[in-house]
């Protein structure tokens, strides 16, 4: 579908509940961040944003925790409510490699126990909401246990926990929020998605990270659309919609992915400047202002734009290193997606990668 930048009704931001789906019919497109830390140098960042994810809580035997040293972090991200009453901040529980899923959903007594524990978390901490990060249900490619019966079980998990979020909310009169980070392609036959979609408020979709170590090419890891030089099953963020619309979730309740970092590849082969090429070896991450302090027109690396995909690319032909990422450009692009597809607006990872505040500002302004 072609993006058509045309002009929108100038788009108010204030906050809405942190329970309500966004209501794009009305004009309101959310801003939320996952955050592992607040230590932006410009408190006017916060202007921007209806939520953060503090990031994360883990499941240990079976219970919802903070790991060790999780606490001071959570209670900086917290104190922001202070400062703007409007923000939401809700914990999510889990991320890359976190186990014990699997296991507390598998019976109705450990489906409680992580219900209770995760409600009890929230409310004590005056959170306002629970992210659920299982990579993946179904899926072991991260480490950790996986079921067959997990498809069913986390449905079940998450009925569970929004009936121990009530409870709370029958005591202060709250709604606490459920929203779930969420891939695409594969990583989605563990999840029965039109019956998880009436129980969750919003879907965090995770269009990012669509090459990476385990990719046998380099490409755009947060492409919007599918470049004319990827095999046809690669992934994309406008497949990623359209995979969870055609299973039933209403559009405002899909938040597209940003990455405000980049995926680096090195001994690259040198056909189309790098763009999907076997490589040597996966370099790492490098996160935005990096990126521009060390990379972007720097040492020989050459910023390229890929007009199909809407997506930006870093080759150095000498080094024949490779570098896919978003910037302020693929960010208007997706904003504009958002607002032609009434989503439910941008989720990114992370906050503070981005301690100016220049991505969340180009996706204020392109939801505007």
């Amino acid at each position: 579908m072609a993006l058509r930048l045309s002009a929108f009704l100038l788009l108010l931001f204030a906050c809405v509940p942190a329970g309500a789906a966004a209501d794009a019919q009305a004009g309101h497109y959310r801003v939320v961040g996952y955050a592992t830390d607040w230590n932006a140098t410009d408190a006017r960042t916060l202007d921007r944003i209806d939520t953060l994810i503090f990031a994360f809580a883990h499941v240990e035997q079976g219970r919802v925790v903070l790991p060790d040293g999780a606490l001071p972090r959570l209670e900086r991200v917290l104190a922001l409510k202070r400062g703007k009453p409007s923000l939401q901040v809700t914990i999510a529980v889990g991320g890359w490699g976190a186990g014990g899923f699997s296991e507390a959903a598998a019976t109705a007594d450990g489906r409680e126990r992580f219900a209770q524990s995760a409600a009890q978390l929230v409310a004590s901490h005056g959170a306002d909401g629970l992210d659920v990060d299982w990579e993946y249900p179904g899926h072991h490619e991260s480490g950790i246990a996986s079921s067959p019966a997990d498809r069913g079980n986390f449905t079940l998990l998450l009925k569970a926990l929004r009936q121990a979020l009530d409870r709370e909310s029958g005591k202060d009169g709250r709604h606490y929020a459920i929203s779930i980070a969420v891939a695409d392609g594969p990583f989605v036959d563990g999840i029965d998605i039109a019956a998880v979609a009436p129980v969750v408020d919003w879907f965090n979709l995770m269009t990012y990270d669509f090459v990476n170590r385990m990719t046998p090419t380099t490409g755009h890891h947060t492409g919007l659309y599918r470049s004319p030089l990827a095999p046809a099953d690669a992934r994309s963020g406008d497949a990623a919609v359209r995979q969870f619309i055609a299973a039933g979730v209403p559009p405002g309740k899909l938040l597209l992915g940003a990455a405000f970092y980049g995926r680096e590849f090195d001994d690259v082969q040198a056909a189309h400047d790098g763009v999907y090429q076997a490589y040597g070896h996966y370099q790492g991450e490098h996160p935005w202002p990096q990126l521009k302090r060390d990379y972007i027109g720097r040492k020989g690396f050459v910023r390229h734009w890929d007009a199909k995909a809407m997506a930006p690319w870093l080759w150095n032909p000498r080094t024949r290193a490779f570098i896919s990422y978003d910037d302020p450009q693929s960010i208007a692009a997706k904003a504009a997606y958002v607002k032609a597809q009434r989503l439910g607006g941008i989720m990114y990872w992370e906050q503070t990668q981005d301690p100016q505040g220049e991505l969340v500002d180009a996706i204020w302004q392109g939801l505007r």
